[in-house]
């Protein structure tokens, strides 16, 4: 039984994957590469050698990850995993396939088609990063020059970003045509944190209430979340009280509302968000 949901849950997350894949490749092949609009990471250089050769786009894409995965092999040993293999074979799968029947740019208006290919690619990368993949290219730059250098993996990204897109405007001879890529670069990456840290908000509530025990037991059994409940004083009326506090994700807020109304309609309820939350039920602690 065991074995047939773990079965399943592979098959899940590497269908989620795939999707996310599809979207970032239909980003490029719809919109930035017909834009000749140069992003960052590997895609965009493999757009610009597109641009250049004619060579479609998911070719170099493919060859130039190949080598990184090759050379991070060799200096870091198989450390990124087989999501990133598959990500890079899917990708230029989808580059090449879409490529051939998106002959013809779907807009025509500049910015429209930037912020467009911008939010496709970066939701896809996003989807393929809430399910522990990577798409490798830059990534594997980052991890072997952290090795040895002490930088961090954000800064060569944004560094090889930064080459990647300013080499546009020795192809195209364009101010606007380099700019459009920053603004797409910059599209992409709130596009990451929006989708990653989305459907990870949370809430963390405090309630007051008699009926603290009827709340706390259909929080626990119907949301299925943590309670603890605190002994509290109004410092008015000098009588004890009860406080429930618990934590939530953001779209579980409401439900815990329902709850609270439901058998204390005059409650009080404070609530606000929270930057992080490690534990069971929610993010591992990072050492």
């Amino acid at each position: 039984m065991n074995a047939k949901i773990n079965k399943l849950g592979v098959i899940k997350t590497y269908s989620i994957i795939t999707f996310g894949l599809f979207l970032h490749a239909l980003g490029w092949t719809a919109f930035l590469i017909p834009g000749q609009i140069v992003g960052g990471g590997i895609s965009g250089l493999a757009a610009s050698i597109f641009y250049a050769t004619g060579i479609p786009a998911g070719y170099p894409y493919l060859a130039i990850n190949a080598v990184l995965i090759l050379l991070a092999i060799r200096l870091l040993g198989v450390s990124f995993g087989i999501k990133t293999v598959y990500s890079v074979v899917m990708i230029s799968f989808f580059l090449t396939i879409q490529q051939k029947f998106i002959t013809q740019p779907i807009i025509t208006e500049g910015f429209m088609t930037t912020v467009l290919g911008g939010l496709l690619g970066g939701a896809g990368i996003g989807i393929v990063f809430s399910q522990g993949g990577s798409t490798g290219g830059t990534d594997i730059i980052a991890m072997i020059i952290t090795k040895y250098r002490n930088i961090s993996p954000g800064k060569v990204i944004l560094y090889c970003d930064i080459i990647i897109i300013s080499s546009s405007y020795f192809l195209f001879k364009s101010m606007e045509k380099m700019v459009y890529g920053f603004v797409a670069m910059g599209v992409v990456s709130y596009t990451i944190d929006l989708i990653l840290n989305g459907s990870k908000q949370s809430i963390q509530l405090m309630i007051f209430s008699k009926n603290h025990e009827k709340i706390a037991e259909d929080i626990t059994h119907k949301i299925r979340r943590g309670v603890t409940v605190l002994d509290g004083e109004g410092w008015y009326t000098k009588e004890p009280t009860k406080v429930i506090i618990t934590v939530v994700r953001k779209h579980e807020a409401p439900d815990v509302h329902r709850i609270v109304k439901e058998w204390d309609p005059d409650a009080f309820i404070s609530q606000g968000a929270v930057m992080g939350v490690y534990g069971k039920g929610f993010e591992q602690i990072r050492g």
